[in-house]
C-alpha cells in the first residue's frame, strides 16, 4: 500500500492540475451531451447550459465538500431519463430545479442519518438492468439529433427529414469513438490526454463550418449548441435559472425530488466504491460524508439552473489514469470549466448536436452492451430474470416502476431459491454433509429424509444449519428421529448450529 503522508490537497498540483485538464476535456462534451440527453427539445435552446453549470458546481462545489480523493461530479447519465419525464411531467424547468433543490436537502439527510449503505440493499442484478435500461434510452433518444431531423413523431418520419451532413458526422464521430477504444490506442501517451470525445467534437465543428459551403450538406438551424453568449460582465445573472418556489405545495415535485435523490445516491455510491477499488493509494472514501456533498452540489445546483449532480465514473477514471492524486483536481477542473463558459461560449456554440449524440450513443452502449446481457445470463436465472424484468419495465414504463418491478421479481426469485433449493449435500469417502438454506419448510421433509437414508454404516452424517434462520418443527423432527436411530445404523450424526 502506498503512503499517503504526502498527499495533501496543495502538495501535488504537479500531479493535479495536468489530470484536471484532461477531466475538464472530457467534462465539456459529456455536460453538452448529457443536457441534451436530458432535455425535451423545446428546451434544448434555453436551458442546454444547465449541464455545464452542473458541471461546474460538480467540480468546485462537491468537490470542496466531498471526502473522496479521486471522484469527479457532474451531470450523468443515470439520471437523464429521470429528468427528461420529469421537465414534461411536471411542464416547466423552473418547476423541475425546486425538485432538485429539495432533492439535494433529502441526500444531506441521508449522509446525516448514516444512510450511506444504502446500495447493499439493491441486489446487482436490478442495479445493472437499471443502468443498461438508461442506456437503452439513451440511444433511442438520441437518434432524431444524430440524424439532424426535424421530425421526431416516427422513424419513418424521421429518416425522411434527416440531414445529410448531420448523418455524416454522426459517422464520422462514431468511427472517432471506435477508434479510441481500440487496445493499440490507449498504448499511446498522447491519446491519453486527448479524448476521443474531444477529438469528436473539434471534429464536428471543422465538418460543420466546411459543410456550410456545401448546399447538400449544410446543417440547419436548431442543430447546433446554443448556450448564452454574454455580451457584458453585467450579463452573467442571465445564465443562471431560479426555481419556481410556488410550487411547493405540489406532490408531484415531491415524488421527483424522492426519484432523483434514491438514484443519483445509488449511482454516486456505486461510483465511489469504483473509483476507491482504482485508487493506487487504496484509499476510502467516507460515503456518508459524500452524499452530503452531492445533496449541497444539487442544492446549488438547483438553485441557479443546473441538472442534478452524480459521482461520474467516466471522468473520475480519466482522472486517476491522468495521474491525479487529490480532490484538487476535480476542483480544478470545475474552474476550468467556469473559465470556458465564460470565454469561450461562441466556440461551443459551433459544436454540431450530432457530434454529441455520437458520443451519447457510446455511453448508451456502454451501459448496455451485449457482453453485459451475456455476463448477467451465465450467472443464472436468479440474476438473468430481474435483471431483463427491471430493464424492461424502465423501457415500457419510467424508471421507479422498471425499479419496483424488479425488486419484486429479485425478492420472489429467491424466496423461490430457497424453497427449491432448501440444502445442499456433499459427500466425501462416504460420509454427507447436508447444508441447510436460509428457509427450510415442511414440502422439504421428504427430500432430506432420502438424504439421510442413503447414509452406510461406519460414516458420519453432518447437518449443518448455520445459514438457516428459519427450519420448520416437521423437518426438526425428522432430523431428531434419525439421530435417534442412527447408532443402531452404525451412523454418526453431528449438528452444526441447530437445536432438536
Amino acid at each position: 500500500m502506498s503512503s499517503n503522508k504526502n498527499l495533501g490537497i496543495f502538495n501535488n498540483l504537479s500531479n493535479d492540475i495536468p489530470a484536471s485538464i484532461v477531466v475538464f476535456l472530457v467534462a465539456v462534451p459529456l455536460c453538452l451531451g448529457i443536457a441534451l440527453a436530458s432535455l425535451p427539445p423545446e428546451y434544448i435552446g434555453p436551458f442546454l447550459f444547465s449541464g455545464v453549470i452542473a458541471g461546474i458546481i460538480g467540480g468546485i462545489i462537491v468537490g470542496s465538500i466531498s471526502g473522496s480523493p479521486l471522484g469527479v461530479s457532474g451531470p450523468a447519465a443515470g439520471l437523464a431519463v429521470i429528468v427528461f419525464s420529469a421537465i414534461e411531467d411536471l411542464g416547466a424547468f423552473e418547476t423541475f430545479l425546486l425538485a432538485v433543490f429539495i432533492a439535494g436537502i433529502l441526500q444531506i439527510l441521508l449522509g446525516f442519518i448514516r444512510a450511506g449503505v444504502i446500495g447493499l440493499y439493491f441486489p446487482s442484478s436490478v442495479i445493472k438492468g437499471m443502468l443498461a435500461g438508461i442506456g437503452i434510452i439513451i440511444i433511442k433518444k438520441e437518434i432524431p439529433y444524430a440524424l439532424g431531423s426535424s421530425n421526431t413523431d416516427t422513424f419513418a418520419e424521421m429518416f425522411d427529414s434527416l440531414s445529410n451532413g448531420a448523418t455524416l458526422i454522426t459517422i464520422v464521430s462514431l468511427a472517432i469513438l471506435i477508434l479510441w477504444e481500440q487496445p493499440f490506442m490507449k498504448k499511446i501517451s498522447i491519446f491519453k490526454i486527448i479524448q476521443g470525445p474531444l477529438v469528436v467534437v473539434l471534429t464536428g465543428i471543422g465538418l460543420g463550418a466546411y459543410f456550410a459551403s456545401i448546399d447538400s450538406l449544410a446543417l440547419g438551424e436548431g442543430t447546433f449548441v446554443a448556450i448564452p453568449v454574454l455580451e457584458s460582465f453585467s450579463e452573467i445573472k442571465t445564465l443562471f435559472t431560479m426555481p419556481d418556489f410556488s410550487q411547493f405545495g405540489n406532490t408531484q415535485v415531491y415524488v421527483v425530488a424522492v426519484t432523483i435523490a434514491i438514484v443519483a445516491s445509488l449511482e454516486t455510491l456505486l461510483c465511489v466504491e469504483a473509483t476507491d477499488k482504482l485508487d493506487p493509494h487504496k484509499r476510502i472514501t467516507p460515503t456518508n460524508r459524500e452524499l452530503v456533498a452531492q445533496g449541497a452540489g444539487n442544492m446549488v445546483s438547483g438553485l441557479i439552473g443546473g441538472l442534478p449532480i452524480t459521482q461520474v465514473i467516466v471522468r473520475s477514471s480519466a482522472n486517476i489514469q491522468s495521474g491525479g492524486q487529490t480532490k484538487m483536481a476535480a476542483i480544478i477542473h470545475g474552474v476550468l470549466l467556469l473559465a470556458c463558459a465564460l470565454l469561450i461560449p461562441s466556440c461551443l456554440n459551433m459544436v454540431p448536436l450530432a457530434s454529441l449524440a455520437a458520443i451519447l450513443f457510446v455511453v448508451g452502449y456502454k451501459l448496455a452492451k451485449p457482453s453485459l446481457f451475456a455476463s448477467m445470463y451465465s450467472k443464472g436465472m436468479q440474476m438473468f430474470v430481474p435483471f431483463v424484468v427491471t430493464i424492461l419495465g424502465i423501457v415500457f414504463t419510467d424508471l421507479l416502476v422498471g425499479i419496483g418491478m424488479g425488486m419484486v421479481v429479485a425478492i420472489v426469485m429467491s424466496k423461490w431459491g430457497n424453497f427449491s433449493k432448501p440444502f445442499t449435500i456433499e459427500k466425501v469417502s462416504g460420509n454427507i454433509k447436508i447444508s441447510l438454506s436460509e428457509n427450510v419448510t415442511f414440502a422439504n421433509k421428504a427430500g432430506i429424509q432420502k438424504v439421510l437414508n442413503e447414509a452406510v454404516p461406519n460414516s458420519t452424517v453432518t447437518v449443518d444449519g448455520s445459514a438457516s434462520k428459519n427450519v420448520h418443527p416437521d423437518v426438526i423432527e425428522i432430523i431428531d428421529d434419525y439421530k435417534s436411530k442412527a447408532l443402531d445404523k452404525g451412523v454418526k450424526v453431528e449438528l452444526v448450529n441447530l437445536k432438536v
